[in-house]
C-alpha cells in the first residue's frame, strides 16, 4: 500500500479523505503560476496565508524549510503536529 503524501509544514501525513491543497511555492500573483507547488493539509495553507502577504511568501518563504522556519508558523506546525492528521479547525482571521 502506498504511504500517504506528507505535508510540508507540519509533517504529519496527508490521508487521502482530509481537505487538501495546492501550495505555490512563488505565489502566482508573484510570478509563480507555473512554479513549482506542494499538496499540504488546507488547515497548514490557511495558516501560511494568514500570516504571511504574496510580498514575503515569493521574497523569503518561497520553500518549504523557509516557511517552517517563521517564529509563528513553527509554532502552528508543532501545535498541530499532535493532532490527527484529519484535524479540522478554523483558522482564525488574518494577523500580518
Amino acid at each position: 500500500m502506498d504511504q500517504p503524501p506528507t505535508c510540508p509544514l507540519c509533517l504529519r501525513p496527508i490521508p487521502p479523505d482530509v481537505p487538501q491543497s495546492l501550495h505555490h511555492l512563488v505565489p502566482k500573483l508573484k510570478g509563480g503560476k507555473n512554479g513549482p507547488t506542494v499538496l499540504m493539509h488546507h488547515i497548514c495553507h490557511r495558516e501560511i496565508h494568514a500570516t504571511l502577504s504574496e510580498a514575503d511568501l515569493a521574497r523569503a518563504y518561497n520553500t518549504p524549510e523557509a516557511l517552517r522556519a517563521h517564529p509563528r508558523l513553527a509554532r502552528f506546525a508543532e501545535w498541530v503536529a499532535r493532532r490527527p492528521p484529519g484535524f479540522l479547525s478554523r483558522v482564525p482571521g488574518k494577523r500580518r
